[in-house]
């Protein structure tokens, strides 16, 4: 800052008065970019008209209680000019802190919506406000994949602390479909193409990716095997799996299929199935077995995902329903019939999955149950009758005639 502000604004204050000066203080502040002195120069313009000390001793809690709205509304506009402010000049950390005050993400929100990155610029500071802190989650997802690969995007979206809305982790989980379903074709295409002698050998990508490196494009090249998917690619070709061969990071494909059990119908899901597909031709060394229903991983998570895509549903139902039988509750527990009961539900076949419950989960800890307890699913299915038996066959005579209250009266 020119130090001939000072005797200005003091000229200023002197001949114009108070409101002059603040004036004058505040456009040589923009003119400098000092956007943080500006706001609280437009705060202090605030204080001096409402008659209060124009130095902040305290909090804004401390001024007149006649004063509290219309500071507080001061505070708000003079947060939103400097926040815009920022985000013009680009400076997109700053602006969010003051939007992040105001609890205001929209105006950040449309900037990282049409934000294209520097090919390498970091982006840690981008992603952590766009995913960790929620303002666009979807946009920081898609960073973390092109910025930080697979492996990082996995982790990310695996983590306990995955607290957005049910349609962002759904985005989410489409995407890391695709980029391993991506991965997968682009390096299955390119071994069939060196094994058949129709291109020179391209060179492959690393299964993970740091900084700076991009994702393998969907398609390889203009070889007859290029456009295929992974399913036309490795149908016939036993070979490809010989020698106990694979293509991607086998932990990035277990991961990847595990989670897509969360997807609705779409068209990653039916990639993701393909995966499956992809991993059951592996040699049986490389693949870890699940805990059950999924210890045969691939085949079982296939089944899973078939269902969800409506292929072979009660066939698919049959293969779940013997695994929740066979289960031994002391050595295995009642996991396969907990995978059985959500899986129904996702059906929108709640009494069915009522029936399965009452089977296998009626002496199990709610507390660490998967799926909804038989509580949740007689009120789901509004058969309380049920419950009062449920609850007999336990020994707990406040869930027993709760159950026959709720069977005889109204329900809410």
């Amino acid at each position: 800052m020119d130090p001939t502000i000072f005797d200005e604004l003091e000229r200023t204050l002197a001949a114009e008065g108070p409101d002059a000066a603040i004036h004058c203080l505040c456009e040589r502040l923009r003119e400098n970019k000092d956007y943080s002195s500006l706001f609280y120069a437009l705060l202090m313009h605030k204080r001096q008209q409402l008659g209060v000390s124009p130095i902040p001793t305290g909090p804004a809690a401390d001024l007149p209680e006649s004063t509290h709205a219309e500071y507080e509304e001061a505070i708000r506009q003079a947060g939103r000019q400097v926040g815009e402010l920022y985000l013009q000049e680009g400076r997109l950390a700053q602006a969010w802190a003051y939007f992040r005050m105001l609890n205001e993400p929209e105006p950040m929100r449309r900037v990282l919506d049409a934000y294209e990155p520097k090919e390498d610029e970091d982006m840690q500071t981008l992603v952590q406000i766009a995913f960790y802190e929620g303002v666009h989650p979807r946009k920081g997802f898609d960073w973390i994949l092109q910025r930080f690969g697979l492996c990082n995007a996995i982790t990310t979206l695996s983590s306990q602390e995955f607290s957005h809305a049910p349609e962002d982790r759904q985005y989410c989980l489409q995407a890391l479909v695709r980029a391993l379903y991506a991965e997968l074709r682009e390096r299955l295409a390119a071994e069939i193409e060196r094994h058949d002698g129709n291109i020179s050998p391209p060179t492959l990508p690393s299964p993970t990716r740091g900084e700076g490196e991009k994702e393998p494009s969907p398609l390889v090249g203009e070889g007859r095997v290029g456009g295929a998917s992974i399913r036309e690619l490795i149908a016939g070709r036993d070979w490809l799996f010989g020698d106990d061969c694979y293509h991607i990071d086998l932990s990035h494909l277990s991961s990847v299929v595990q989670m897509s059990m969360h997807l609705t119908p779409c068209r990653e899901l039916e990639m993701a199935r393909e995966l499956c597909e992809y991993g059951q031709h592996l040699s049986g060394r490389f693949v870890h077995p699940g805990d059950p229903p999924f210890e045969d991983l691939y085949r079982a998570i296939g089944i899973y995902l078939a269902i969800l895509a409506g292929d072979n549903v009660e066939e698919g139902l049959d293969y779940f329903r013997r695994q929740a039988e066979q289960a031994d509750p002391e050595t295995i527990g009642t996991y396969p019939a907990q995978v059985l009961v959500n899986l129904l539900l996702r059906l929108e076949r709640p009494t069915e999955a009522l029936a399965v419950a009452r089977k296998y989960l009626a002496t199990a800890d709610n507390r660490q149950l998967s799926c909804p307890s038989i509580v949740e699913l007689c009120r789901k299915v509004g058969d309380y009758r049920t419950l009062a038996e449920v609850a007999r066959e336990q020994g707990d005579p406040v869930h027993f005639l709760a159950g026959l209250l709720a069977q005889s009266g109204p329900r809410s």
